[in-house]
């Protein structure tokens, strides 16, 4: 797969700007109007597939769009506009055969030639895609965004009407997974062709083909509705007339919206999480969201690379951090202290259901134990022939972020000999730095973009954009060369060595997570059937409906 990329990605990015929703059991709809109003804290950016990056975004093409699959509850795979999937022996060939009642929201019938056609446009180096990298794998998908070959020879074809056969280079075995994301989903030729620059900027720019359209957005306004397709072929499992939305950026503000019954669910934030959470109508949902610590292995300052390097001194840095006194006093926002570095609930255990980050963990790896801190502290500067280091937190300069590296920095100075400094800048600054090696330890962050723990220990491979630290282990890279080769086809033995990766990972401490990150919510009880994920698409608003 491509080298994925901290907190730049598209995803990880937006992992950070959580969406607030919204209505308590005040509210005046009827079930007979079946309306649901949200709120969300950012405007539409773009509501072209090929381009869509943000949370919001995202968030409206879920559901005005569908592809091959969906995602149910926790994460399984379920069919949409496909009817049938085969898959060869070995992995690399998918043959979906489409419904023939798919239909774009215009009446036009949807064929095999739209998934053909949307693809291509977004493996396209033109189109300059965002999530284009999530193509890799597919055939010629790394030649075409490198300009070796034309975006015309992807492994995807049309054969008659209503089948579409893929190919890969390579077995991907999330690859299902994959194709319930907007960005895999068909785009309408017509529509594009007509629409040209404009398509995607508002609602009289778009083509859908799911439950919902996109109605009263006009490229910059801050409410819009999402409202119930007559043309979508499983209409009748549609409850929702409408889905309100509106841009509300105040936390307060959305609070008081929903308690005056103008919103059915309000994201908590801060003090709101402590004053609620024991509240009947307190949701808190996990989100696949990681923030932790690299260390520079290459650091230009010869003593901070000994240092780095040295597996005392990074279990100390570690052990030296009290987790849940971050989460619950500092962050006080529903955030987890970490299991480990893949984030709980993203991935179980095909064969027992046991969640990854439990069956994973190396306690001592997340553990808080200033004594123990203390003695591997002392034991690694007498190995590298030190007696105390100075070295720079870089971190963004989010107040959320400028917090916790606050708080780092001030368990870190009770290390004798340790002085820090802080270094808080804007994101793209440190995403830059980070790329180029300009750090000496840095807060970094990730967000899944789907449910595997691959898309978190990839970020470790040799040779990875993630790994911002330059580690390298011999062991880890055989562990992912297997995961995402040999092992494709074998979902038990992947899942052992994902295991593995991830303890080698924490038992070499070489990365130090710091906390994962949930989303807070009062959620009216009249809501039913929502379902939520923490990775990829996240909110389904098919099967909702508002009771009385």
């Amino acid at each position: 797969m491509k080298k994925q990329w901290l907190i730049g990605s598209a995803l990880a990015t937006t992992s950070f700007l959580l969406v607030a929703c919204g209505n308590n059991t005040k509210t005046s709809n009827s079930n007979a109007q079946q309306k649901m109003n949200l709120s969300v804290v950012s405007e539409i950016a773009t509501m072209d597939p090929s381009h869509a990056s943000d949370t919001t975004s995202m968030q409206q093409l879920e559901n005005t769009g569908e592809g091959f699959l969906q995602l149910g509850k926790d994460s399984k795979i379920e069919n949409e506009l496909a009817t049938k999937i085969q898959e060869s022996k070995d992995g690399k060939t998918y043959t979906f055969t489409l419904r023939h009642d798919g239909k774009w929201n215009d009446g036009a019938k949807l064929t095999a030639r739209d998934f053909v056609y949307g693809w291509q446009r977004t493996i396209n180096p033109k189109t300059a895609s965002e999530y284009a990298y999530l193509y890799s794998g597919i055939q010629n998908a790394d030649a075409i965004m490198n300009n070796k070959k034309n975006y015309q020879s992807l492994g995807i074809k049309a054969v008659g009407k209503y089948k579409v056969v893929v190919t890969l280079d390579h077995p991907i075995s999330y690859f299902k997974l994959l194709m319930a994301m907007p960005v895999f989903y068909p785009q309408q030729k017509s529509a594009v062709d007509k629409f040209g620059k404009k398509y995607g900027t508002s609602s009289k720019y778009i083509a859908s083909n799911g439950p919902f359209v996109l109605k009263g957005w006009n490229g910059t306004n801050n409410t819009w509705k999402l409202v119930k397709n007559q043309n979508y072929w499983d209409k009748k499992h549609v409850k929702l007339s409408s889905v309100g939305f509106q841009v509300v950026k105040s936390p307060t503000t959305s609070f008081n919206l929903y308690q005056t019954g103008k919103l059915d669910q309000t994201q908590l934030f801060d003090q709101q999480v402590a004053n609620k959470k024991h509240a009947s109508d307190f949701v808190l949902e996990k989100n696949a969201s990681m923030l932790y610590l690299q260390m520079n292995m290459k650091a230009q300052n010869a003593t901070l690379r000994k240092a780095y390097n040295n597996i005392n001194i990074r279990k100390a840095l570690s052990l030296a951090l009290n987790r849940k006194q971050l989460v619950n006093k500092v962050l006080a926002d529903g955030s987890l202290a970490p299991k480990g570095f893949v984030t709980e609930g993203l991935s179980k255990n095909p064969t027992t259901g046991e969640d990854f980050a439990k069956e994973s963990t190396v306690k001592t790896s997340v553990s808080y134990n200033l004594t123990e801190a203390r003695k591997y502290w002392k034991k690694g500067l007498a190995e590298i022939g030190v007696k105390k280091l100075s070295m720079n937190l870089l971190s963004d300069d989010t107040d959320t972020t400028k917090q916790v590296a606050e708080y780092v920095q001030g368990q870190w100075k009770k290390l004798d000999g340790m002085n820090v400094t802080l270094s808080n800048v804007p994101a793209k600054t440190r995403i830059d730095r980070s790329s180029k090696g300009n750090f000496q330890v840095v807060i970094s962050g990730w967000g899944a973009d789907f449910s595997d723990p691959v898309t978190f220990l990839n970020l470790y491979d040799k040779g990875n954009s993630g790994n911002a630290g330059n580690w390298n282990n011999a062991t880890y890279d055989k562990l992912l060369t297997n995961i995402n080769g040999i092992d494709s086809t074998n979902p038990t033995k992947r899942w052992q060595d994902m295991v593995k990766a991830e303890k080698v990972l924490m038992t070499e401490q070489v990365a130090i997570p710091l906390y994962q990150k949930s989303n807070a919510f009062l959620r009216s009880k009249k809501i039913k059937g929502l379902i939520t994920n923490s990775a990829g698409p996240a909110h389904n608003y098919k099967f909702v409906s508002m009771s009385k």
